[in-house]
């Protein structure tokens, strides 16, 4: 089983930054509902810690508490390009350090975060606004798989 304790604190911070940076770029893709969406976020990783025990890579990162700095990027398009590299980096470490189902396991948890986030508030009629479906589908693309 792959842990904290196989990556470096450069490496490990990547791989924490994944999920909140998955979340933020689906928050951002869409105005309005941010509030409802940033509780989804936090509540994905509840739901992901009633799991515990199934996977230590999981369960370690969904003990650390998501972290966004809020100040470090200027527009959503910023965020969106910075976070989805965050999703690569964190893909490539983690297909050299940990086992295939870790990996796949990582990806789903990040997409059922975004998914959650997405759904958090409607839009114009709609549980998951065009805006947001793309947002899911870059993500996705960017883990190395395809969007639920």
């Amino acid at each position: 089983m792959t842990g904290k304790a196989d990556f470096t604190q450069e490496e490990w911070q990547v791989v924490l930054e994944g999920a909140p940076s998955a979340g933020m770029i689906v928050v951002t893709a869409q105005r309005g509902g941010a509030f409802r969406e940033t509780i989804a976020m936090a509540k994905a990783y509840v739901e992901a810690r009633q799991h515990h025990g199934e996977s230590e890579l999981l369960d370690e990162i969904v003990s650390a508490k998501p972290e966004i700095d809020h100040t470090r990027y200027h527009s959503p398009e910023e965020l969106k390009e910075h976070g989805l590299q965050h999703l690569r980096d964190a893909v490539a470490l983690l297909e050299s350090k940990a086992s295939a189902q870790e990996l796949e396991e990582y990806r789903r948890f990040i997409l059922t975060l975004a998914d959650k986030v997405a759904n958090a508030h409607r839009e114009h009629g709609e549980s998951i606004s065009p805006a947001e479906h793309a947002a899911i589908e870059e993500i996705a693309s960017s883990l190395g798989t395809a969007a639920p």
